[in-house]
């Protein structure tokens, strides 16, 4: 099925005031809910990624989870999962991180990656980057490195995207959003 931005982006729907006056929320469960978007999104990404040499794919807490399972399984790779404080089990590294809401923290299995291991990084969106960026200093912290990140929106006014390639890390999304996009 051939990609289409227009598509893609037509079904975001913002949200105003969510989750607190003055943020616009992008909200992308519609794309989920078409069949027909969900496909050009998935295929966009495998066909992006099929070539390539990266070892694992990274799913992010917790809309990075929608995309995570589907691109491990068609790209037959490992799935780690990065989740917020409190919701794995076992030996964990975390690391604390500013979001646009407040200080958070995520979490990983240390055993996840090991020294050599390579791994593509998924959410929903990029925003000031601060997630991601919390889960490249954890695949750093487990002697892998981050191939690149992908999600299905950049909202480059927050810095995110720049924030991820000024440390060397590059960055794929779909579609991107300007602030003043409602």
């Amino acid at each position: 099925m051939i990609f289409d931005e227009f598509t893609i982006k037509s079904l975001i729907r913002p949200v105003a005031d969510f989750p607190k006056p003055g943020v616009v929320f992008r909200d992308i469960t519609p794309l989920f809910q078409s069949p027909r978007a969900l496909r050009m999104m998935i295929d966009s990404f495998i066909q992006r990624y099929v070539e390539s040499d990266f070892t694992h794919i990274g799913a992010l807490d917790a809309r990075g989870f929608l995309l995570g399972p589907i691109l491990a399984y068609e790209l037959n790779k490992p799935l780690i999962l990065f989740r917020k404080k409190g919701k794995l089990p076992s030996d964990l590294l975390e690391e604390t991180y500013q979001t646009e809401y407040g200080d958070a923290v995520i979490e990983v299995q240390a055993d996840s990656l090991c020294e050599g291991d390579s791994i593509l990084l998924v959410d929903d969106l990029i925003a000031t980057g601060g997630t991601l960026l919390a889960a490249v200093n954890l695949v750093k912290r487990m002697g892998a490195s981050v191939y690149e990140t992908a999600a299905i929106v950049d909202l480059p006014e927050l810095g995110g995207s720049h924030r991820l390639q000024d440390i060397g890390i590059p960055t794929f999304t779909l579609t991107a959003f300007s602030l003043d996009d409602r």
